[in-house]
């Protein structure tokens, strides 16, 4: 174990926040899939959804571990090459994905011979943020244009979250801001991102004007969806998201502040995604707002690490990597417990490294993989710089040693003889 950790490389405190929310989540899960257990088995056993999402975490874990040991700048050529292949898997997903865990959207691609349910559009967010992350890199010594920007940077933009919109809103709200705020961090001129917000909403009207004119449409089958949910939290019309939020708030209100104890949430039995959306409901129910706020505690502190980290990185496109894969993380971690306290309408954003999952929590390894690569490489700069420093001062040192013999040898065969001469006398 100990020679295992010693190979871990990178920020160490990053390793230890996503450990500890990983090893927390189990008694959670454990706990929340009961509903699950009891609509797929009929028995209540949770030890089967335990172990799966133990397994679950391993292989998150294997994944953060190998990729970590990958230069970071690799990623840089993957972003461009992997745009068009995301676009394939998009469009797929938008003509054959399934739905699973009682989802009404087409969100996910079943992988052929291996049974594994794939969401797409978390593949897809990563290799956008790190394609951005180039671009900006790439412009920074250059004059940027709006025109050479629009077909470089904007279009690949836009063509991705196109393939997204229509089957997940919320994601590709989230994946739009990100790149917004990763463009005004990487120093694109604020009156283009001005014109792109515009762009951005132009957008959006003309596609739900579109889907108001072919409403039985399947691509448009989600809107009616989010003008229900966005009018279901502005006023108090009672419906299947409004049960859930009601759910949640009654278990948020009976943990207090000490929590009913691990396993002893009864919401639980009534939440439809109480392992997944709502699963800081039942955080909360059972350890209590103490709880809760230590979960936002680990999460806001692995927020100041990947700060720290984009700060210590010694080049743009690391610097921007960090933030465009770090800093979604904790947005949707927020919008999640926001969520469950009634402060967003429903979003189906699951909270990271917490939530059960398979896809969702293996992307988020990669994303963590590749951060945590960004901090091996600055490491591994600082270890050079260090062992630089102690070769100099060792040199120096042997420098000095040679000096000093020299001197003494030049004091042993001096010309001026203080000895006292036997013949003086005779030759005086």
């Amino acid at each position: 174990m100990k020679q295992l950790v010693n190979s871990l490389k990178g920020d160490k405190g990053i390793w230890s926040f996503v450990a500890l929310l990983a090893l927390f989540s189990f008694m959670p899960v454990f706990s929340a899939s009961s509903n699950l257990a009891y609509l797929g088995q009929g028995n209540g056993n949770t030890l089967g959804y335990l172990v799966k999402h133990i397994a679950h975490i391993c292989i998150g874990f294997s994944i953060i571990y190998w990729v970590h040991k990958v230069p970071y700048h690799y990623f840089r050529a993957i972003s461009k090459v992997g745009l068009p292949v995301v676009w394939i898997l998009l469009a797929y997903t938008l003509i054959k994905g399934t739905v699973i865990a009682g989802a009404n959207a087409s969100r996910w691609i079943q992988v052929p011979f291996i049974g594994i349910t794939f969401q797409t559009s978390t593949l897809a967010s990563m290799v956008l943020f790190i394609f951005v992350a180039r671009y900006l890199s790439k412009t920074r010594e250059e004059p940027v244009t709006f025109k050479s920007s629009l077909w470089e940077l904007w279009v690949p933009v836009f063509i991705t979250l196109m393939f997204i919109l229509p089957a997940n809103f919320s994601t590709t709200a989230l994946i739009f801001s990100m790149i917004l705020m990763l463009t005004f961090i990487g120093k694109y001129p604020l009156k283009y991102i001005a014109v792109i917000i515009g762009s951005g909403i132009v957008f959006l009207a003309f596609f739900i004007l579109v889907a108001k004119a072919f409403p039985d449409s399947r691509f448009f089958s989600r809107v009616g969806t989010w003008g229900n949910r966005i009018e279901n939290f502005t006023t108090d019309k009672p419906d299947e998201d409004d049960y859930q939020i009601e759910k949640a708030k009654i278990a948020i209100a009976s943990g207090k502040i000490y929590g009913l104890g691990p396993g002893k949430s009864v919401q639980k039995n009534f939440l439809p995604q109480s392992s997944s959306d709502f699963i800081y409901a039942i955080i909360v129910e059972e350890y209590g707002i103490l709880g809760g706020l230590g979960v936002l505690s680990l999460y806001l502190l692995l927020l100041f690490r990947f700060v720290i980290a984009s700060h210590k990185a010694n080049t743009l496109f690391g610097k921007l990597v960090v933030i465009g894969l770090g800093f979604p993380m904790i947005f949707q971690a927020m919008i999640n417990m926001a969520v469950a306290v009634e402060l967003l309408p429903v979003t189906g954003q699951t909270l990271p490294l917490i939530s059960s999952g398979g896809s969702s929590i293996w992307m988020t390894c990669f994303a963590l993989g590749i951060i945590i690569s960004v901090t091996k490489k600055e490491e591994e700069i600082a270890q050079e710089l260090k062992d630089a420093a102690k070769r100099e001062e060792a040199l120096q040192k042997l420098i000095d040693r040679e000096l000093e013999e020299e001197v003494v040898i030049e004091g042993d065969y001096s010309i001026e003889d203080k000895a006292t001469n036997p013949m003086h006398a005779v030759f005086k």
